[in-house]
């Protein structure tokens, strides 16, 4: 798999980083730059921005990601694995979430869910 496979819009589920595991939805767009880098964004249950950069090497993206909430910017890190172009498997931390657990994220490529359902 190329890393120009991977640009394209997914749907996300995903729970957080804490012990309730609190679910959330969302979108997630990946777009490849110049420099074969990973620019990221999600939109989390249709309000929170989160903006992320990273690589991809041997079926594996890493991004790092920043978004803000009233004064505070939280930072974290998000690894997928790569099932396929089409699905991303992954787990993520973040320096504010409790560190004694992880959140988890999968996301399944827009025009890929279309054709499933219809």
């Amino acid at each position: 798999m190329s890393i120009e496979e991977l640009a394209g819009q997914y749907t996300v589920t995903g729970s957080n980083q804490n012990a309730e595991s609190h679910t959330y939805k969302g979108v997630l767009n990946l777009e490849i730059d110049m420099h074969q880098r990973v620019k990221a964004k999600w939109l989390i249950n249709n309000t929170q921005e989160q903006f992320g950069y990273g690589f991809f090497k041997d079926g594996i993206l890493v991004i790092n990601f920043n978004y803000k909430n009233e004064n505070t910017t939280f930072k974290g890190v998000v690894v997928y694995k790569c099932l396929s172009k089409d699905v991303l498997d992954g787990f993520w931390s973040e320096k504010h979430g409790d560190l004694d657990y992880l959140g988890e994220e999968q996301c399944f490529r827009m025009d890929k869910l279309k054709e499933v359902v219809n």
